[in-house]
């Protein structure tokens, strides 16, 4: 079976001569196709028109999902749209209420930055960002880039991870002589989730806009699931405590201002779980699990940008956040845990400023700075109430000719912390980090009837990773002297894009391909215990990391069918090379499969459109020892959904029905964490 879903990924790739998401552009820049699918997704009607389409110049590519085609996906939120993505493994510890957690190109979650509407968002007690928490009802689009972002003309932070992922809320855009939008959704689904959610828009004036956005999540998260005892007979159990009850709220303002722009948003999120825990295989209903998990997130923040001059821009970012989070372990409920009653509180500072300076046509210098301060409070025994200020600066430079694109940049990382406790403190940190890309573009032309391009390109990236506070400081497994991790990345890859003007089947397609190679000292993994919320902190020292990705993406256009086809392959060698006299050097990491990959095959036809996605994690370990008893199976899943559009007067009706895992495959994603079976949900969207 493993090798024929391996076959039957391949043959996809092989019929489609296609590729990659385009480079999303930058909000102010958007493009009108962009901006009228950004309108809460209403049905429009407009006359046929013919674009000849210009492919743009990127030096260091994007994977991207947005609009429509983020939509029609089977998910739920931020996480499960990335696992179509090439080169990505998402850790899902089962159900809605699982942490979901995301790792690019085998370098770990900590060296993976996530950004929302410009802004990072932090996590100073484990450098984890649970991506499960951001729906997708108010999401404009998802991206991901490898490397760092073409742009140089951003933040400090932005160069300081080896990949980044970027959340783009929706911008509010109304029809002429409209002051409103109003999107109303009810969702409801296996394992009783209730998911009814808002989002309305306003227009207060010519240049300002207001934007509300809540969503309420409820379910018990109750599923079934097989299991093998070790006896051989196979036994059917219910997946228990994973029940969720969560509270999203968003309030933003965008301005316009001549040659510039700023927002603001005020975010809140609140949640209560249970966390399932592991299923024990030797009698998987045995234990209940009872473990409680309270979070609440707070933050606002802020961005202005200005062109002063042709010669000189500005951009401004801060933002100020609070995180709760209290967990509960009761041994009474459940005698595979200690008692713990544990509260942690986080506060983070930043500030940012970032200048472009136009120097000739072709050719562009910025300068970044950043500060950050975090504070981390903790009812621990001994806790020493850690403070960290940061600083960063990124100095970056961009070349843009005809057929040659370059981009260089040096990073200076500086981190000082402090502790309630003498002695207790690690001091000082401090490193420079460079990189470089190119892109050579051996062959474009564009015409009437077509537009065609092929790229070359390569880069090299360094980066350093600060220990979180709880790798230096939590009470039972936190290493004062911990090092830092440090990761250096080499790419070699081309993209080939080709649009059609004229009017015909093909109007799209695209292939990219990725060699890559990366190496990480002083490598930090955190895996789980007896539970999500307890942690063993493991150095493998060395890794070296070799992998391909290949993207494929077709547009066509058969009779009144609009189709839309994607597929991802991904092959990784992840190498634990820290003692070369251990019986298990060179073991590959744990969770990393050899061969993985997707596909998504979109069809639209006149107010219907269907989608069917399918995903693949081949074999893996769940531990640099890879023995049998470690051996993790693989797993795939074929999702599909189903929609509709109506016109009721002045309002409009989506209808969606969507079936996940179509097939009921029993798998899980982390041992001993069973994933659902065949699950069904139904939207109704009702847009003004």
């Amino acid at each position: 079976m493993k090798k024929l879903s391996i076959l039957w990924l391949l043959c996809l790739l092989a019929v489609h001569v296609a590729a990659q998401n385009k480079s999303a552009e930058p909000a102010s820049e958007k493009s009108a196709k962009q901006k009228t699918s950004s309108r809460l997704d209403s049905m429009q009607h407009i006359k046929e028109v013919i674009v000849t389409s210009q492919l743009q110049r990127t030096i260091i590519p994007v994977q991207r999902l947005a609009g429509d085609e983020l939509r029609r996906l089977s998910v739920h939120s931020v996480a499960d749209a990335m696992r179509y993505f090439a080169g990505v493994q998402i850790k899902d510890y089962g159900g809605i209420g699982g942490l979901k957690t995301v790792n690019i190109r085998s370098l770990g979650t900590n060296h993976t930055g996530v950004f929302y509407d410009g802004i990072e968002l932090g996590n100073a007690q484990n450098g984890v960002v649970d991506l499960g928490r951001f729906s997708l009802d108010n999401m404009e689009s998802v991206q991901l880039y490898n490397g760092q972002k073409t742009n140089i003309f951003q933040p400090a932070k932005d160069f300081a991870s080896a990949s980044a992922v970027y959340m783009q809320s929706r911008l509010p855009v109304f029809a002429t002589g409209k002051r409103d939008n109003l999107n109303v959704a009810i969702k409801a689904g296996s394992f009783d989730t209730f998911n009814p959610s808002l989002l309305w828009e306003h227009r207060l004036g010519e240049h300002l806009r207001s934007q509300l956005s809540a969503e309420w999540m409820t379910t018990s998260g109750k599923y079934r699931f097989h299991y093998a005892k070790r006896n051989g007979y196979d036994t059917t159990e219910v997946r228990r405590n994973g029940d969720v009850k969560a509270l999203r709220a968003e309030a933003s303002l965008y301005g316009i201002l001549k040659r510039g722009n700023w927002k603001g948003k005020l975010y809140l999120y609140n949640s209560e779980r249970g966390y399932p825990g592991a299923a024990v295989r030797e009698e998987p209903g045995r234990f209940s699990h009872q473990d409680r998990q309270w979070d609440t997130n707070v933050f606002a923040q802020a961005s202005f940008r200005q062109n002063f001059s042709d010669f000189y821009s500005l951009l401004l970012n801060a933002k100020t956040a609070y995180d709760y989070l209290h967990y509960l372990s009761d041994p009474r409920l459940d005698v595979t845990t200690m008692f713990v009653d544990n509260t942690y509180r986080q506060t983070e500072l930043y500030f940012s400023a970032a200048h472009l300076f136009n120097i000739k046509s072709w050719w562009n210098v910025s300068l970044s700075n950043d500060i950050q301060y975090n504070y981390l409070d903790a009812n621990l025994t001994n806790f020493v109430y850690p403070h960290r200020v940061g600083l960063l600066t990124a100095v970056a430079t961009a070349v843009q000719l005809p057929r040659f694109s370059a981009q260089a940049s040096l990073l200076h990382t500086y981190a000082n912390d402090y502790t309630n406790e003498v002695g207790g403190t690690t001091g000082k940190y401090t490193r420079l980090t460079p990189t470089l890309a190119l892109n050579y573009r051996p062959f474009e032309q564009s015409g009437n009837a077509l537009t065609e391009q092929l790229s070359l390109r390569a880069f090299y990236k360094r980066v350093f990773r600060f220990p979180t506070f709880n790798d230096l400081y939590y009470t039972f497994v936190g290493n004062k002297t911990l090092e830092p991790e440090t990761s250096t990345q080499y790419d070699l890859g081309a993209t080939w894009n080709i649009a059609f003007a004229t009017p015909q089947w093909l109007r799209h397609a695209s292939l990219t391909l990725d060699a890559y190679y990366n190496t990480v000292d002083n490598k930090i993994v955190a895996l789980p215990s007896s539970n999500q919320f307890r942690w063993t902190m493991m150095n493998f020292g060395y890794c070296q990391i070799l992998g391909l990705d290949i993207a494929t993406k077709l547009q066509w256009h058969v009779g009144q069918v609009d189709v839309s086809t994607q597929a991802t392959y991904t092959y990784t060698r992840a190498k634990d090379k820290t003692e070369p006299q251990s019986e298990f050097y060179g073991g590959q990491l744990p969770y990393i499969p050899w061969h993985s990959g997707s596909a998504i095959v979109g069809l639209s036809w006149r107010q219907w459109s269907a989608n069917y996605s399918f995903i693949y994690t081949g074999e893996r370990y769940e531990s640099s020892a890879n023995i049998p008893e470690n051996y993790s199976k693989p797993w795939y899943t074929s999702d599909l959904s189903l929609s509709h559009e109506l016109k009721l007067k002045q309002w409009q009706l989506r209808i969606t029905a969507e079936v996940n895992n179509i097939f009921n495959q029993q798998y899980e994603v982390v041992q001993c964490y069973p994933m659902p079976g065949t699950n069904f949900k139904l939207k109704i969207n009702f847009i003004l």
